[in-house]
Parts: C-alpha cells; structure tokens; sequence
C-alpha cells in the first residue's frame, strides 16, 4: 500500500484530497504548519479520517528530512497571492520556491516521486490579453471561443506576477532534480478550483467568496477592466480534482514527467456578471455591487483551460458543471452557516 504525504494538506485542496484517497485505502498524511485562517478547521476533518498532520513548517528542511519515508509527495502548498505586496515577495518565494526544493531533497532520500500543483498563472499576462487582440474589447463581454483555450504551450515569459513567477520556477526546479537524480513527477497546471470547504475568503477563491457575500448580503465589487464584472475563468470542482489525482498515483509508473493543463474548461466557463446572476437565484438574495474601474497588473481578463491533454492520457474530463459547482458551495455554506460567520468576520 502506497505512502502518500500531502504537503499543504490542511488547506482547502490538500484536506479534500487527502480525505479521497484515505478512503481509497492510502497511507495518507499531512504536512501543514496551520498557520493558514481555517487549517484547524481542516486538521479536525483529517484527524476523523484518522490522518496524522506533521506540524510543520515547509521551510524547514531538517525537520522536513527527518520525517518518515513516502512514496508519493502532493505538493500543494502555496502562498496563492496573485497580487503579492512588495513585502511579501520574499516570502512567497520562499514558502513556494524553497519549499517545493525541501520536497524535493526528501524526494532524493525516499527514492519517491513527486505530484506537482502548479497554476495558470505560469502564463505571460501579455500574451493572455493578446488572445483578445483588441483591447477595446476589454470592457464589453466576452464572447467565449475555442480559440481563448490556454494549452500547455502557450506563452510563458514575463510578466507572470510574483507567484506565477514563483510555480515556474519550481517547475523548471522539478525538471532539474529529475534530470539529476531521476526523480519521476507530474505538474498539474489548474485553473479555479472550488467546492465544498473552500471558506469566503478574497484569496481561497472568487466563486466562494462571491456566494459568501450574496448569502449574508456583505459588499461585493467587480474590481478592474472597466469594472463591469466581464472576467472570465473555467471553474473545477474539487470532487474532480480528487479524482484526477487518484489517477495520476495509480499509473505514475507508467506515465510519469509530464506537464497537464487541467480545468473546468470551456463549459464551466462564467464570467462575474454571470456568477452574479447565479449567485442572486439560489441564495435569493440580491446586493449592491460597486464598479472599480482602474485594473491591477496581475490580473487577467480570461483563463480556459485547454483540457485535450489530460484526456488523451488518463479519458478524464470534469464531471460536475458551474451551476453543480455554485449549488454544491451555497449548501455547504448554508450548512456552516452560524460557525462560519464567527469564523468570518
């Protein structure tokens, strides 16, 4: 039976993965340090599935060195701050960067191999607006097209934003440790995740948050280009996250060292105006949302992700749809609701 530890396995994705594959018979355990708003939340549903969480920090790389040997580590833990204050550039370089390197030195020692959870946000800003050739264009809504799709050869050259910056890095820093030592890997580049336990917050997820805030009826703003709420994402739920990863462990041995591309695609698709409107049907709820048209740096008009890949190697495709997706979280947070307002001031 196969030993998996789930670096960042407290937060919102590494808990739900975490939790999948306990019940698909894996050793599963935790590295997490819990110093993210809503880990001790998460630790308790890994200590009901009976999954031990190492408290501590991916900095640090002797204690890191000293833990037991696995055959598979998940790495997805990740400072995700697409717009990173000039402070914190440091530190997302080193939680990021340095961490995926500590993970990888316990992958020289265990001889185990290494699943990867990169971003969309490996991809030039530049280019991403070019898809739109226009850019009139960027203040009235978007038509989507198959030729928006983003597949794993898109451009990649600056500028990325500091942590896009900091995953390719990494990236490059996996293929560099597998051309040395042999490790085998995998790097899942993912669009929006979401799903059930992703709490409200700015930074787990717009689609949470943007639920969050019609359910209790709290301020909302379409933020940037012209500020009419016409960015458009594709949103993954974590069910097919989990599922996704169950297959990449089982056939690691055969295909392995290979980069994906993995979203909710081209159907799953919804610009904010939209998610409003979905919003404002099942939480009966409609609020005022105010226009700030002056557009960050980091920010980009439309993601897609191009899932022709994924499904040539393992037959996958997203199973659950947007409005699945939004119902999904509007039940969960529902369920949730007195804790999560105390948990959420």
């Amino acid at each position: 039976m196969k030993k998996v530890l789930v670096a960042g396995g407290c937060g919102f994705i590494g808990s739900n993965i975490s939790i999948f594959l306990k019940k698909k018979k894996y050793k599963v355990y935790s590295l997490d340090n819990l110093s993210r708003i809503g880990s001790s939340l998460n630790l308790r549903r890994l200590k009901k599935s009976k999954i031990r969480n190492y408290k501590i920090d991916i900095q640090d790389t002797k204690k890191i060195l000293k833990l037991p040997k696995f055959d598979i580590i998940l790495d997805c833990c990740a400072l995700v701050e697409a717009d990173v204050k000039k402070e914190n550039i440091k530190k997302v370089f080193s939680v990021n960067f340095f961490g995926t390197n500590n993970l990888l030195m316990k992958c020289i020692q265990d001889k185990s191999k290494i699943i990867f959870f990169s971003t969309s946000r490996v991809y030039s800003i530049k280019a991403i607006y070019n898809l739109l050739f226009n850019k009139k264009n960027l203040g009235k809504k978007i038509i989507i097209k198959k030729k928006y799709l983003i597949n794993e050869k898109f451009d990649m050259n600056t500028p990325l934003s500091y942590y896009g910056l900091s995953k390719k890095f990494s990236e490059e820093l996996i293929k560099e440790y597998s051309y040395s030592f042999g490790i085998k890997y995998i790097i899942n580049r993912f669009g929006v995740i979401s799903g059930p336990w992703q709490f409200g917050k700015v930074e787990q997820g717009f689609l949470s948050l943007w639920i969050w805030k019609h359910l209790t009826k709290r301020k909302l703003f379409y933020k940037g280009f012209g500020g009419k709420g016409f960015q458009v994402r594709d949103i993954l739920h974590i069910d097919d996250v989990c599922q996704i990863i169950y297959l990449q462990i089982k056939k690691i041995n055969k295909i392995n060292n290979q980069i994906f591309n993995i979203g909710g695609g081209i159907n799953n698709s919804i610009d904010l105006k939209s998610l409003t409107n979905l919003s404002q049907n099942i939480t009966k709820n409609k609020i005022n949302i105010k226009s700030l048209k002056s557009t960050n740096m980091s920010d980009i008009p439309i993601y897609i992700s191009n899932n022709k890949k994924i499904n040539e190697y393992y037959k996958w495709k997203p199973k659950k749809k947007i409005k699945e997706i939004v119902v999904d979280v509007f039940k969960w947070q529902m369920k949730n609701l007195n804790s999560l307002k105390k948990f959420m001031k």
